[in-house]
């Protein structure tokens, strides 16, 4: 089962698109900013998740 560091960062990938391309089509430029901010939260927290997720599969083959 994925981490849940993983889970949580592609959602907040996802939450960070729709914001994105919400504040790009009404101009609001704080929305965009927001969304490019999540996004890349996300993408770090999904990253830290496969760390987990590859140390663990690493110890269970041990």
């Amino acid at each position: 089962m994925p981490d849940k560091d993983r889970i949580e960062g592609i959602g907040k990938q996802a939450k960070g698109a729709v914001k994105d391309a919400t504040g790009k089509v009404t101009g609001d430029q704080a929305l965009q900013a927001e969304g490019k901010a999540d996004k890349a939260e996300g993408k770090v927290q999904n990253a830290v998740g496969g760390a987990k997720d590859k140390a663990r599969d690493t110890l269970d083959r041990s």
